[in-house]
Protein backbone atom coordinates (compact mmCIF):
# COMPACT_ATOMS: atom_id res chain seq x y z
CA UNK A 1 0.00 0.00 0.00
CA UNK A 2 1.12 3.37 -0.66
CA UNK A 3 1.62 5.49 2.00
CA UNK A 4 1.05 9.04 -0.05
CA UNK A 5 0.56 11.01 3.27
CA UNK A 6 3.61 10.27 4.26
CA UNK A 7 5.37 11.04 1.13
CA UNK A 8 3.69 14.63 1.12
CA UNK A 9 4.99 15.47 4.47
CA UNK A 10 8.30 14.68 4.08
CA UNK A 11 7.89 16.45 0.83
CA UNK A 12 7.02 19.50 3.04
CA UNK A 13 8.96 18.96 5.46
CA UNK A 14 11.96 19.15 3.01
CA UNK A 15 10.55 22.21 1.64
CA UNK A 16 10.52 23.84 5.91
CA UNK A 17 13.78 22.59 6.25
CA UNK A 18 15.21 24.08 2.64
CA UNK A 19 16.93 21.48 1.37
CA UNK A 20 16.62 21.00 -2.10
CA UNK A 21 18.41 17.64 -2.42
CA UNK A 22 15.70 16.13 -0.13
CA UNK A 23 12.94 17.38 -2.33
CA UNK A 24 14.35 16.28 -5.36
CA UNK A 25 14.50 12.71 -3.82
CA UNK A 26 11.19 12.76 -2.68
CA UNK A 27 10.03 12.79 -6.59
CA UNK A 28 10.54 9.38 -8.54
CA UNK A 29 12.43 9.51 -11.74
CA UNK A 30 10.82 11.66 -14.01
CA UNK A 31 8.75 12.57 -11.57
CA UNK A 32 7.67 16.15 -12.55
CA UNK A 33 6.56 19.53 -10.22
CA UNK A 34 4.36 22.77 -12.12
CA UNK A 35 2.47 25.61 -10.73
CA UNK A 36 1.29 28.89 -12.46
CA UNK A 37 5.06 30.43 -12.29
CA UNK A 38 7.37 27.40 -13.30
CA UNK A 39 5.17 25.17 -15.53
CA UNK A 40 6.30 21.24 -15.43
CA UNK A 41 9.54 20.98 -14.56
CA UNK A 42 11.61 17.67 -12.85
CA UNK A 43 14.87 16.23 -12.14
CA UNK A 44 17.32 19.16 -10.62
CA UNK A 45 15.34 21.96 -11.63
CA UNK A 46 12.90 21.04 -9.36
CA UNK A 47 15.58 21.92 -6.36
CA UNK A 48 16.74 24.97 -8.61
CA UNK A 49 13.30 26.33 -7.99
CA UNK A 50 13.49 26.05 -4.68
CA UNK A 51 16.79 27.80 -4.00
CA UNK A 52 15.55 30.99 -6.26
CA UNK A 53 12.75 31.17 -3.49
CA UNK A 54 15.19 31.00 -0.56
CA UNK A 55 17.00 33.18 -2.34
CA UNK A 56 14.53 35.77 -2.73
CA UNK A 57 12.76 34.93 0.91
CA UNK A 58 15.40 33.35 3.21
CA UNK A 59 12.77 32.38 5.37
CA UNK A 60 10.50 30.98 3.50
CA UNK A 61 8.51 28.13 5.43
CA UNK A 62 4.97 26.33 4.39
CA UNK A 63 2.59 26.14 7.36
CA UNK A 64 0.36 23.36 6.62
CA UNK A 65 -3.51 23.73 7.27
CA UNK A 66 -4.54 20.56 6.59
CA UNK A 67 -3.38 17.09 4.70
CA UNK A 68 -5.44 14.74 3.23
CA UNK A 69 -5.81 11.61 1.10
CA UNK A 70 -7.90 12.44 -2.06
CA UNK A 71 -7.96 8.50 -3.69
CA UNK A 72 -5.61 6.26 -4.06
CA UNK A 73 -2.19 7.09 -4.07
CA UNK A 74 -3.29 10.98 -3.99
CA UNK A 75 -2.78 13.75 -1.15
CA UNK A 76 -4.01 16.98 -0.99
CA UNK A 77 -2.18 19.80 1.34
CA UNK A 78 -3.34 22.96 2.17
CA UNK A 79 -0.73 25.76 2.90
CA UNK A 80 0.27 29.05 3.96
CA UNK A 81 3.70 29.85 2.48
CA UNK A 82 5.07 32.94 4.45
CA UNK A 83 8.38 34.59 4.40
CA UNK A 84 9.98 38.43 4.02
CA UNK A 85 11.52 39.30 0.61
CA UNK A 86 15.34 40.56 1.56
CA UNK A 87 16.54 39.17 -1.61
CA UNK A 88 16.20 39.68 -5.29
CA UNK A 89 13.06 38.97 -6.58
CA UNK A 90 12.15 38.43 -10.56
CA UNK A 91 14.45 40.54 -11.23
CA UNK A 92 13.69 43.45 -8.67
CA UNK A 93 15.52 44.65 -5.65
CA UNK A 94 14.27 43.35 -2.17
CA UNK A 95 11.32 45.20 -0.72
CA UNK A 96 12.23 43.67 2.61
CA UNK A 97 8.03 43.38 2.95
CA UNK A 98 6.57 40.42 4.67
CA UNK A 99 4.05 37.71 2.10
CA UNK A 100 1.13 35.38 2.93
CA UNK A 101 0.54 33.01 0.57
CA UNK A 102 -2.47 30.57 0.62
CA UNK A 103 -2.26 27.78 -1.81
CA UNK A 104 -2.84 24.01 -2.08
CA UNK A 105 -0.57 21.08 -3.85
CA UNK A 106 -1.75 17.74 -5.14
CA UNK A 107 0.34 15.18 -4.67
CA UNK A 108 0.08 11.84 -6.93
CA UNK A 109 2.85 9.13 -5.23
CA UNK A 110 4.04 5.65 -7.08
CA UNK A 111 5.62 2.57 -5.35
CA UNK A 112 9.23 4.89 -5.96
CA UNK A 113 7.75 8.08 -5.20
CA UNK A 114 6.01 11.16 -5.71
CA UNK A 115 4.99 11.19 -9.25
CA UNK A 116 3.79 14.89 -9.60
CA UNK A 117 3.18 18.12 -7.94
CA UNK A 118 0.81 20.45 -9.24
CA UNK A 119 0.11 23.29 -7.13
CA UNK A 120 -2.55 25.88 -7.46
CA UNK A 121 -2.48 29.60 -5.86
CA UNK A 122 -3.20 33.18 -6.91
CA UNK A 123 -0.41 34.51 -8.96
CA UNK A 124 -1.45 38.22 -7.68
CA UNK A 125 -0.87 37.87 -4.34
CA UNK A 126 2.68 37.73 -3.92
CA UNK A 127 3.12 40.73 -6.83
CA UNK A 128 0.49 42.62 -4.65
CA UNK A 129 1.81 42.15 -0.81
CA UNK A 130 5.02 43.72 -2.10
CA UNK A 131 3.86 46.33 -3.47
CA UNK A 132 4.33 45.73 -6.95
CA UNK A 133 1.63 46.80 -9.64
CA UNK A 134 -0.44 43.81 -11.23
CA UNK A 135 -1.76 44.57 -14.81
CA UNK A 136 -3.56 42.59 -16.69
CA UNK A 137 -4.56 43.71 -20.10
CA UNK A 138 -4.19 42.26 -24.32
CA UNK A 139 -0.72 42.16 -25.85
CA UNK A 140 -2.33 43.80 -29.15
CA UNK A 141 -5.86 45.03 -30.31
CA UNK A 142 -6.04 45.65 -33.59
CA UNK A 143 -3.28 48.37 -34.96
CA UNK A 144 -2.79 49.11 -30.81
CA UNK A 145 0.26 47.18 -29.12
CA UNK A 146 0.56 47.00 -25.37
CA UNK A 147 3.47 46.67 -23.07
CA UNK A 148 4.64 48.24 -19.70
CA UNK A 149 7.31 51.22 -19.27
CA UNK A 150 9.77 52.27 -16.29
CA UNK A 151 11.31 55.56 -15.59
CA UNK A 152 14.62 56.54 -14.12
CA UNK A 153 15.00 60.49 -12.81
CA UNK A 154 17.90 62.19 -11.78
CA UNK A 155 16.33 64.85 -10.36
CA UNK A 156 17.76 67.22 -12.36
CA UNK A 157 15.74 69.78 -14.13
CA UNK A 158 17.78 70.55 -17.24
CA UNK A 159 16.08 71.14 -20.58
CA UNK A 160 17.30 68.27 -22.58
CA UNK A 161 19.84 69.25 -25.14
CA UNK A 162 19.62 65.07 -26.85
CA UNK A 163 17.76 61.98 -26.57
CA UNK A 164 19.38 58.40 -27.14
CA UNK A 165 16.89 55.59 -28.76
CA UNK A 166 17.78 52.32 -28.70
CA UNK A 167 15.47 49.34 -29.96
CA UNK A 168 15.83 45.75 -29.93
CA UNK A 169 13.92 42.80 -30.73
CA UNK A 170 14.47 39.34 -28.62
CA UNK A 171 12.88 36.85 -27.86
CA UNK A 172 10.61 36.15 -24.94
CA UNK A 173 13.32 33.64 -23.29
CA UNK A 174 15.74 36.94 -23.66
CA UNK A 175 13.40 39.42 -22.31
CA UNK A 176 14.52 38.79 -18.25
CA UNK A 177 18.23 38.96 -19.23
CA UNK A 178 17.91 42.29 -21.47
CA UNK A 179 15.86 43.96 -18.13
CA UNK A 180 18.65 42.99 -15.85
CA UNK A 181 21.05 44.33 -17.82
CA UNK A 182 19.36 47.39 -19.02
CA UNK A 183 18.56 48.39 -15.14
CA UNK A 184 21.61 47.98 -13.94
CA UNK A 185 22.67 50.44 -16.73
CA UNK A 186 20.67 52.53 -15.72
CA UNK A 187 21.78 52.87 -12.29
CA UNK A 188 25.48 53.19 -13.52
CA UNK A 189 24.08 56.22 -15.67
CA UNK A 190 22.68 57.66 -12.87
CA UNK A 191 26.35 58.87 -11.95
CA UNK A 192 26.98 60.02 -15.72
CA UNK A 193 28.01 63.40 -16.40
CA UNK A 194 25.16 65.42 -18.45
CA UNK A 195 22.36 62.69 -17.96
CA UNK A 196 19.06 63.26 -16.95
CA UNK A 197 16.30 60.83 -17.36
CA UNK A 198 15.33 57.45 -18.84
CA UNK A 199 12.30 55.99 -20.13
CA UNK A 200 12.04 51.80 -21.08
CA UNK A 201 9.26 49.96 -22.84
CA UNK A 202 8.39 47.11 -23.58
CA UNK A 203 5.91 46.66 -26.34
CA UNK A 204 5.10 44.13 -29.08
CA UNK A 205 8.35 41.83 -28.86
CA UNK A 206 10.80 44.58 -28.41
CA UNK A 207 11.93 47.06 -25.67
CA UNK A 208 12.64 50.54 -26.18
CA UNK A 209 14.94 52.63 -24.00
CA UNK A 210 14.72 56.63 -24.45
CA UNK A 211 17.60 58.47 -22.31
CA UNK A 212 17.54 62.35 -22.38
CA UNK A 213 20.91 63.92 -21.69
CA UNK A 214 22.36 67.38 -21.19
CA UNK A 215 24.50 67.67 -24.65
CA UNK A 216 24.63 65.20 -27.65
CA UNK A 217 28.56 64.37 -26.35
CA UNK A 218 27.29 63.15 -22.81
CA UNK A 219 25.50 60.09 -24.68
CA UNK A 220 29.05 58.84 -25.80
CA UNK A 221 29.98 57.90 -22.06
CA UNK A 222 27.70 54.86 -22.52
CA UNK A 223 30.23 53.37 -25.15
CA UNK A 224 33.06 53.44 -22.77
CA UNK A 225 32.63 50.70 -20.70
CA UNK A 226 30.59 49.37 -17.88
CA UNK A 227 26.89 47.34 -18.12
CA UNK A 228 26.21 49.13 -21.24
CA UNK A 229 29.51 47.66 -23.21
CA UNK A 230 28.87 44.69 -21.94
CA UNK A 231 25.45 44.45 -23.43
CA UNK A 232 26.82 45.27 -26.50
CA UNK A 233 29.11 42.62 -26.47
CA UNK A 234 26.43 40.20 -25.97
CA UNK A 235 24.29 41.54 -28.75
CA UNK A 236 27.03 40.70 -31.24
CA UNK A 237 27.81 37.29 -29.75
CA UNK A 238 24.13 35.76 -28.97
CA UNK A 239 21.44 38.16 -27.22
CA UNK A 240 18.77 39.45 -29.47
CA UNK A 241 17.02 39.20 -32.97
CA UNK A 242 17.68 42.38 -34.06
CA UNK A 243 18.88 46.80 -32.64
CA UNK A 244 19.35 49.73 -33.50
CA UNK A 245 20.93 53.30 -31.24
CA UNK A 246 20.29 56.38 -32.52
CA UNK A 247 20.82 60.00 -30.97
CA UNK A 248 18.38 62.93 -31.26
CA UNK A 249 19.00 66.54 -31.02
CA UNK A 250 15.44 68.46 -30.13
CA UNK A 251 14.61 70.82 -32.72
CA UNK A 252 12.45 72.82 -30.42
CA UNK A 253 11.15 72.33 -26.28
CA UNK A 254 7.97 74.30 -25.84
CA UNK A 255 7.97 75.88 -22.84
CA UNK A 256 7.21 74.22 -19.20
CA UNK A 257 4.04 75.08 -17.49
CA UNK A 258 2.79 74.80 -14.05
CA UNK A 259 -0.79 75.20 -12.73
CA UNK A 260 -1.11 77.99 -10.31
CA UNK A 261 -2.60 76.63 -7.63
CA UNK A 262 -4.47 80.22 -6.45
CA UNK A 263 -5.71 81.00 -9.48
CA UNK A 264 -5.99 78.15 -10.94
CA UNK A 265 -4.27 79.80 -14.85
CA UNK A 266 -1.28 78.31 -16.54
CA UNK A 267 2.40 79.91 -16.49
CA UNK A 268 5.35 79.70 -18.19
CA UNK A 269 7.61 78.53 -15.42
CA UNK A 270 10.77 80.06 -16.79
CA UNK A 271 9.33 82.92 -18.28
CA UNK A 272 7.17 83.90 -14.77
CA UNK A 273 10.06 82.59 -12.87
CA UNK A 274 8.26 80.79 -10.17
CA UNK A 275 5.61 83.41 -9.48
CA UNK A 276 2.49 83.66 -10.71
CA UNK A 277 0.67 86.46 -12.80
CA UNK A 278 -1.44 86.94 -10.26
CA UNK A 279 1.43 87.60 -7.25
CA UNK A 280 1.57 84.11 -6.05
CA UNK A 281 4.07 81.76 -5.39
CA UNK A 282 3.88 78.97 -8.47
CA UNK A 283 4.18 75.10 -7.68
CA UNK A 284 7.46 73.85 -7.71
CA UNK A 285 8.61 73.05 -11.67
CA UNK A 286 8.71 69.03 -12.16
CA UNK A 287 12.11 67.72 -13.94
CA UNK A 288 11.73 67.66 -17.84
CA UNK A 289 11.89 64.07 -18.16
Amino acid sequence: MIDCLGKANEYLAAWNARDADAIVRTFAGGGTYQDPTTGEISGEAIGANAKRLWDAFPDLSFEVASIAEAGPGRAVAEWIMKGTNAGPFQGLPPTGRAVSLPGVDVIDVGPDGIRSVKGYFDTRTVPEQLGLQVLVQPHAIGPFSFGMSVAVRSGKKTKPGAFGITTIWNTDEETEEIRTLTRTTATEMLRMDGFIGLTTLRIGGRGVTISAWEKPEHTKQMVRGGTHRQAMQKFWSDLGEAAFTSVWVPDHINPLWVRCNACNKMNDHEKQAGVCACGQPLPEAPPYF
